[in-house]
């Protein structure tokens, strides 16, 4: 039985909420990100943004674009730069299924949360996703309506 204590590297850095409005995801994956160290004791101290930023299959390698980690100050001397591209790190197999999904069926991978996972190490979350049209976002807005004054009824009524 999992207690407190296991997880207690787990923390959330960064999260697109907004992923999930934009775009209906297929599956997700979770892999590893190249960093510095001046990007890792950036994200210890929680400053990252991943909510404009994707990620791209080219030349059979996984990059994260335009994500942002704020320069950590102590080490100006030998820094990073804050939006430079990032590498992913996936197996061989599930490359082939990003660039498959990308390339052919038209697809997007969209990064959804960045976090440490358990043994403190930096992981990010990617989707795999295609983007939802304004009918779309209306329909999820009103089930999601109708499944919140449902609940309200039935704990009013019992």
């Amino acid at each position: 039985m999992a207690t407190k204590d296991d997880n207690k590297n787990y923390k959330v850095i960064a999260e697109n909420r907004r992923a999930r409005y934009d775009y209906a995801i297929d599956y997700d994956i979770e892999c590893g990100i190249v960093l510095m160290g001046s990007e890792v004791k950036s994200l210890r101290v929680n400053s990252a943004n991943i909510a404009e930023s994707y990620a791209a299959v080219e030349q059979s390698e996984l990059w994260l674009v335009n994500s942002y980690i704020a320069p950590y100050l102590p080490a100006k001397t030998w820094g990073h730069e804050d939006r430079r591209r990032r590498k992913l790190l996936v197996s061989k197999k599930q490359m082939s299924q990003l660039w498959n999904d990308t390339q052919r069926k038209g697809m997007t991978i969209v990064p959804l949360v960045m976090y440490f996972n358990h043994k403190g190490l930096v992981k990010l979350k990617i989707g795999v996703a295609k983007g939802k049209q304004n009918h779309d976002k209306r329909a999820d807005s009103a089930k999601r309506d109708w499944q919140r004054q449902k609940a309200r009824l039935l704990r009013n009524n019992v």
